[in-house]
């Protein structure tokens, strides 16, 4: 039976190795954070929208197990990396996840046979018949998930394995790319039916990569390489980032012209050709959007190219933030109130309707801009009864949501949930400033953001 090691049990790595398991491939799940491996071992659930059955099915059939020994990469045919890539302070790449998972792993890359024993690599004998090979056992597979800079793998990766197992890729050891495509709390679309993008480093990495997830999912695609697979990944989130900055724009030109924008672009989406509808927001929120399109303008400074369309974008999205706060100004002026001193409730803490996603919000922004122009803030969310510890926030860890009350200055909308679509607000004294156009039940005191 072919078994694999997933390194980081987050929102990709879980969900990844869960198709794996219902596919009849075992599965190691290995994390740095033992709350993480004690809960799937218990066959519990710390993501909203994963059901905890569903990880308690693949427990009692004895295909999933998690740890935080990394050593026990040595008992697996192929190790999937699903670590974050976030941007440093400087707004800069950090790829420290990733080069720290390759190397607590490179030791045990080397090939072992059915005793433990060791097999010599490629530089201790010329005989292929050295080297023995199940279906995907050997030589081991390594693909990295995270999203990233083209050259992250066959270059950076590559380096920190091969020095630290003393093996060559592509001879002693398989390497690809393939980046994940998780949406999280998304029906329409699974890990099993998404279409996977990979590349190898050599022909033979890409075909073992290939023979791998077809256990797994219904539709693989292979590129000619590795850089081809990061730069796709790159550029599917940099055109989301790009179109959701433009519309973002049409949002304050129009409102200036008292002009709905969202009237528009559903008017717009009628066409039944060359046009795509992206909608506005409070900024960009999750792993990828806010962050991917400044990993490729950082690599293109090194072949001294200058990314300024997708720049702009990026600042265009940076500073939606700044223009909400402007309406919760105005809204609160009309009522003869100021930002200072005044008590704020935001509706929606995860980046997205209906899941507890909280990375990246735009509300940790507004929350931070409010309170340092002298706010009161509260928030609510359903999907997020408690706030946890946050590499970008840990501030704001131990906060818990309150109930939606009419007792605020006024009422922020920073996140879709369904349940603020149908909530009645009609009664509220309080201004209300929807940066969804979700609210139907509306106050008097509605404003657009």
């Amino acid at each position: 039976m072919t078994k694999i090691a997933i390194i980081g049990l987050g929102y990709v790595g879980l969900p990844l190795g869960l198709r794996f398991a219902e596919s009849n491939v075992s599965v190691l799940g290995l994390d740095v954070d033992p709350k993480k491996v004690d809960a799937i071992n218990a066959g519990q659930s710390y993501i909203r929208h994963i059901d905890a059955a569903q990880i308690a099915a693949a427990r009692e059939s004895g295909l999933l197990e998690a740890s935080t020994d990394f050593s026990r990469v040595a008992e697996v045919d192929a190790v999937l990396i699903c670590v974050p890539t976030p941007l440093n302070q400087y707004r800069e790449p950090d790829i420290s996840y990733v080069l720290k998972s390759g190397a607590a792993i490179a030791p045990y890359l080397a090939q072992r046979d059915d005793d433990g024993g060791r097999i010599a690599n490629s530089e201790e004998t010329d005989s292929p018949s050295a080297i023995s090979h199940s279906p995907l056992s050997f030589p081991k597979l390594v693909v990295l998930e995270s999203t990233t800079y083209p050259g992250t793998t066959d270059t950076d990766l590559r380096k920190v394995l091969e020095e630290g197992s003393g093996l060559k890729a592509g001879v002693d050891f398989h390497l690809a790319f393939s980046p994940e495509r998780e949406d999280p709390g998304r029906k329409d679309h699974s890990v099993k039916t998404i279409p996977k993008i990979m590349g190898g480093y050599t022909e033979a990495c890409l075909q073992r990569c290939v023979e791998l997830y077809s256990l797994a999912l219904d539709s693989v695609h292979p590129v000619s390489s590795c850089r081809v697979a990061e730069a796709t990944k790159l550029t599917e989130n940099i055109f989301r980032s790009v179109n959701i900055a433009l519309v973002n724009e049409l949002k304050m030109v129009f409102h200036k012209m008292e002009i709905d924008v969202c009237d528009v672009i559903d008017a717009a989406a009628t066409k039944p050709f060359g046009y795509m509808p992206f909608y506005p927001g409070p900024g960009l929120g999750g792993h990828c959007i806010p962050i991917d399109p400044f990993y490729l303008t950082w690599k293109a400074r090194e072949y001294e190219q200058h990314t300024r369309f997708i720049e702009l974008a990026g600042e265009i999205n940076t500073a939606m933030p700044d223009y909400v706060v402007a309406r919760v100004g105005e809204a609160l002026n009309d009522d003869s109130k100021s930002v200072k001193g005044a008590k704020i409730l935001i509706l929606g803490m995860a980046y997205k309707p209906n899941v507890d996603d909280d990375r990246e919000s735009p509300s940790y922004v507004l929350t931070k801009k409010l309170e340092e122009k002298g706010a009161s803030v509260r928030y609510n969310d359903p999907y997020v009864p408690e706030i946890k510890v946050t590499r970008e926030h840990p501030e704001y860890a131990g906060r818990k949501s309150v109930e939606i009350t009419d007792d605020y200055d006024c009422i922020l909308v920073a996140t879709h949930h369904d349940e603020y679509k149908v909530f009645d607000f009609s009664g509220f004294k309080s201004p209300l400033v929807d940066t969804r156009n979700c609210v139907s039940k509306r106050p008097d005191k509605y404003y657009r953001a």
